[in-house]
């Protein structure tokens, strides 16, 4: 593969398995607050930045539960999963290490671009041992619109010095996938909890099931 290309990985869903995780935690603050039908509000944020979070969330109980709920679900849920995943514990998704080497062995420079907050992207990476393996972060606190805007790729690809044309972006939510698309760039998705449906078989360059299928489709390319 021509080295010429850089790739650039989304966080949550992609790099870690940390969208279950997060859904976990949800459910169980929830059900403190008697609510049953958390996951349905979980899937529309996944790919959006905190803002973005805390609307829907808000939107979706508020009427029920008062104003404010979506800050009280939000900050228990982040208190339980930073108590649970932590340190390292934060499992990671399967092929995420071949594929970083793989890419390191061919001199492809990668990048992360997270609609979660850098400090936050930073210490996960950190923790378990990858942050070495990408040149240039942008997290969701860096741009004015979250994805499905293309802003934060636009940022990472002009971070990164490359034409988005020569970019990949590795993403597992439909709104990353439409933000990278939007950018102008080469998306690659790999579901998480959501399976691509028509727009992202159309929008996608190639929809793999894992990461170790995408080192295959990558080495395939002339």
């Amino acid at each position: 593969m021509n080295n010429g290309y850089c790739v650039i990985f989304d966080m949550d869903g992609v790099i870690f398995d940390s969208e279950r995780a997060c859904l976990d935690t949800w459910t169980e603050i929830a059900a403190g607050y008697g609510i049953t039908d958390v996951r349905e509000v979980f899937d529309r944020c996944i790919g959006t930045n905190n803002n973005q979070t805390r609307q829907i969330v808000e939107d979706a109980y508020a009427d029920s539960l008062g104003e404010g709920i979506a800050d009280k679900l939000l900050s228990e849920s982040s208190r339980l999963f930073h108590e649970k995943y932590d340190g390292g514990k934060l499992p990671v998704k399967n092929g995420v290490k071949e594929i970083l080497k793989y890419l390191k062995s061919e001199n492809i420079r990668c990048a992360v671009a997270s609609s979660t907050r850098k400090a936050v992207v930073e210490a996960e990476l950190r923790d378990a041992g990858l942050i070495d393996f990408f040149e240039e972060i942008v997290g969701g606190d860096a741009v004015k619109v979250s994805k499905p805007d293309p802003e934060i790729y636009s940022m990472a690809c002009e971070k990164m010095k490359v034409n988005p044309a020569d970019a990949f972006a590795i993403e597992d939510s439909y709104n990353g996938i439409r933000s990278a698309h939007a950018a102008g760039m080469r998306p690659i998705m790999v579901p998480d909890m959501i399976p691509a449906d028509d727009e992202m078989r159309e929008l996608s360059e190639v929809v793999c099931e894992d990461l170790l299928k995408v080192i295959e489709y990558l080495r395939n390319l002339v």
